[in-house]
């Protein structure tokens, strides 16, 4: 980096706080100096300053925007109520941005985002950490050189917890729906059902989702994306079904094997040269896969969610000063919330529904 770059960060302390780390990671950065740090929760305001480094604090965010003027923004809050109008507050301003995820609660919520990005030219990364580990490339590579054969399709599911259902789809399910995406490609169509104790979902059952979330729904998730070149990925959740052994990951399964990998900036692989996809029967075993390669001793050290912070703000950076998008920006962001909204709407009309979507809108608001 050829200069210091002006940060500020805004927090909302007991309404999504700083995310995973979204105040820390700056201070780990070279080349950046917070000046600043907001958080509507006055009482919160050391401990954020602390936190950060910050000089000065502010409970109005859009004051401190105005007043110190900064270059990045780090946008920390989990909850997704408040990411539109903090980004277009930034965006407005020519400031450009590192938000935690889900990128937003509607499609509507982010065409307006990706608008007000694209017309004041700015950048926004988010914090889907798998993206930015080197362990995609790796997959990649496996790939390109045939070690799955024929791609078929691929496979995720969400942590199957407490908020197993609409909110692990939310949640968590933004992650996977990233990396199929990242492997995938674009999504042209989605059929899925939405079910809540057992009965598919109606307007009866739409409640006020956690963390912002806005209208939600189920317990239970089934659905399955048409990707380009004939391949198909699913996404499953139910509520409760994750018996203490999360699978919260993404299988990408070829005519010549498998690729599991699970989410974080320093994932765990591992791969299967079995057609069959069965060790039991095979008598093939997993293969763990590092940044070395399959069965190679891994020499990078696990960084943790703090390490692939830093990455995507160091990625963040370079795209701002070479003018090209992040590894996942507002573009994947929304593909994300395209593919979550497109299972809510397709439950809706009872059918497959083809991407992008007509309906901007929460589909649960017009059951």
């Amino acid at each position: 980096m050829a200069k210091t770059y002006r940060v500020a960060v805004i927090g909302s302390t007991g309404r999504g706080n700083y995310g995973h780390g979204i105040d820390a990671v700056w201070r780990e950065v070279p080349g950046i100096e917070v000046v600043a740090v907001a958080d509507d929760n006055k009482a919160a305001l050391p401990a954020a300053m602390k936190a950060t480094g910050a000089a000065q604090s502010f409970a109005d965010y859009r004051e401190m925007l105005d007043r110190v003027k900064p270059e990045i923004v780090g946008i920390g809050p989990r909850w997704l109520d408040q990411h539109r109008e903090m980004v277009l507050a930034c965006a407005e301003r020519g400031i450009h941005m590192y938000m935690e995820k889900p990128f937003c609660r509607t499609l509507e919520d982010a065409d307006a985002m990706v608008a007000a990005c694209e017309r004041s030219h700015v950048k926004l990364a988010l914090a889907h950490q798998t993206r930015y580990s080197p362990l995609i490339e790796v997959v990649r590579k496996m790939i390109v050189d045939g070690k799955l054969g024929r791609v078929l399709e691929l496979r995720g599911r969400g942590k199957e917890d407490r908020r197993g259902g609409g909110e692990d789809l939310w949640v968590l399910g933004s992650h996977i729906m990233n990396l199929i995406r990242t492997f995938g490609g674009d999504i042209r169509w989605c059929f899925a059902q939405v079910r809540q104790a057992g009965h598919n979902i109606a307007k009866a059952d739409v409640t006020e989702g956690a963390e912002g979330l806005g209208p939600l729904a189920g317990d239970q998730v089934a659905a399955m994306y048409g990707l380009d070149d004939g391949v198909t990925a699913y996404f499953g959740t139910q509520r409760n079904a994750g018996g203490g052994k999360s699978r919260f990951a993404l299988q990408i399964l070829g005519t010549a094997g498998i690729v599991e990998i699970t989410s974080g900036y320093h994932p765990t692989v591992h791969y299967l040269p079995d057609p069959a996809w069965s060790p039991g029967r095979s008598g093939l075993q997993w293969q763990p896969v590092s940044t070395q390669g399959i069965g190679k001793p891994e020499t990078a050290a696990d960084a943790g969610l703090h390490g692939g912070n830093i990455a995507a703000v160091k990625d963040l950076i370079a795209a701002m000063e070479a003018d090209r998008q992040p590894l996942c920006g507002v573009y994947d962001g929304r593909s994300a919330i395209e593919m979550i909204a497109g299972v809510f709407e397709s439950a809706r009309v009872g059918g497959p529904v083809t991407m992008p979507l007509k309906t901007r809108v929460n589909p649960l608001t017009l059951l």
